[in-house]
């Protein structure tokens, strides 16, 4: 039922896709990655989005796209033949704070689809103390 091999494979890339056009505010790539309908939803850093005509108007409405990024680390866990969560940690260009995003793709008559997706960042950690020389 989790994680049959080909359907993984076929999620990662995907999430590379993804990355891809993120990376490059592909807007018309980006929109295709998304349901198009209200049911879809997208939590971000600073906003809460409700259906696929906000968050493409979020995109379109910000300057530059989103901050360059490193994925950290991510994982894919495919749920059946016909859902899949893909999460991942990042870290922007030039911050030392964690990000976070999750994303829960479905099967639909259009393909694969993100319909939720959430983006985090963690707060800042302090130094950790040293131990005096």
């Amino acid at each position: 039922m989790f994680n049959t091999p080909a359907l993984v494979a076929e999620i990662t890339a995907l999430a590379d896709a993804y990355e891809k056009a993120l990376g490059e505010n592909d807007l018309v790539a980006l929109d295709a990655f998304f349901h198009d309908g209200p049911e879809t939803v997208r939590y971000g850093v600073g906003e809460n989005l409700y259906g696929a005509e906000e968050i493409a108007a979020f995109r379109r409405a910000r300057s530059g796209g989103s901050p360059p990024r490193k994925v950290l680390r991510r994982a894919i866990t495919t749920l059946g033949e016909s859902s899949a969560v893909v999460s991942l940690e990042f870290q922007r260009e030039g911050s030392t704070r964690i990000g976070r995003q999750m994303q829960t793709w479905v099967l639909t008559d259009k393909g694969w689809k993100i319909i939720a997706a959430h983006v985090s960042l963690m707060a800042e950690r302090p130094e950790t103390s040293r131990p005096a020389s």
